[in-house]
């Protein structure tokens, strides 16, 4: 399932893209997404572990690793959620029933094919892309 990291991470790339003649520390960032700065860093990390950014404890704030327009929002994803799948299944359901039987498997072909769809689409937008909206 997708949380906030998502979008916070999207929101610390373009911040550090925007900014990059000014140092883009947790503090800084953290007042631009309004959350505490122990949020950025542990998102920060995630984003470093995936060589999005470098920087963070003991560095003077953060940098892109490579431009926007190579970053895709589907790097982005991955980087920072743990699930493999976007959509969680309901857990044993009645097997003596007619639907509870086989809604599993029922549901996987048509939400494998949703996330699919969705990751594609993240592929095709990129860092670049946010960015150029932020200044419409």
């Amino acid at each position: 399932m997708i949380n906030t990291r998502f979008s916070v991470a999207i929101h610390i790339l373009s911040l550090i893209a925007s900014e990059a003649n000014r140092v883009a520390t947790s503090d800084i960032i953290a007042g631009s997404v309004n959350t505490n700065p122990v949020v950025i860093r542990r998102i920060g990390s995630l984003l470093k572990k995936a060589q999005l950014i470098q920087g963070g404890p003991g560095v003077a704030g953060y940098s892109l690793v490579k431009q926007p327009e190579e970053i895709t929002l589907l790097d982005i994803y991955k980087a920072v959620t743990d699930e493999k799948e976007l959509f969680a299944i309901h857990e044993k359901p009645n097997p003596n029933c007619d639907v509870g039987k086989s809604i599993q498997t029922a549901l996987d072909i048509s939400l494998t094919r949703a996330q699919l769809a969705m990751e594609q689409e993240l592929a095709k937008q990129t860092l670049q892309d946010i960015i150029e909206h932020l200044t419409d």
